[in-house]
């Protein structure tokens, strides 16, 4: 997972690359307080509004990651890394989500039925383009796996 300051506006640059199609952009969403998360893509979240305290990694993995985000702040979670809204702290906290091209998100809850779905995390590939600062950048660096 990967917490970046974006060099222009996160928000606009994740619609035009929406609008050119390299991007399947989710509408204005509020992170959902149950922890979960994706089997099919990874996620790309761009805080909108608001200042929130969320969790990543699950709340009983010792190895949780806990930080306070703000508008402008973009987020990389990788398939199959749980997270989850801790605290709205000042009220009205919004993100847009960003998948990459051809991928669809699903809802995993770490359910035993779900042992298919997690084994699917292997098979997908990571980022062709850094989400946040195109042909270049730290998502392109990381050793996701």
């Amino acid at each position: 997972m990967s917490i970046l300051k974006a060099p222009v506006s996160p928000l606009e640059d994740l619609r035009v690359r929406a609008t050119a199609g390299e991007v399947l952009l989710s509408p204005l969403m509020k992170q959902c307080s149950t922890s979960h998360f994706h089997s099919t893509s990874h996620e790309v979240l761009c805080v909108a509004a608001g200042k929130a305290k969320l969790c990543f990694g699950h709340e009983d993995n010792l190895k949780r990651v806990e930080p306070i985000l703000e508008k402008g702040d973009v987020i990389v979670v990788p398939a199959g890394v749980s997270h989850r809204l801790l605290d709205d702290i000042e009220g009205g906290f919004s993100m847009v989500g960003s998948y990459p091209k051809g991928c669809t998100w699903d809802m995993c809850y770490g359910k035993a039925e779900e042992e298919e779905k997690v084994k699917s995390i292997e098979s997908l590939g990571w980022f062709d383009r850094d989400p946040v600062y195109g042909d270049t950048g730290p998502v392109l660096d990381a050793d996701e796996q």
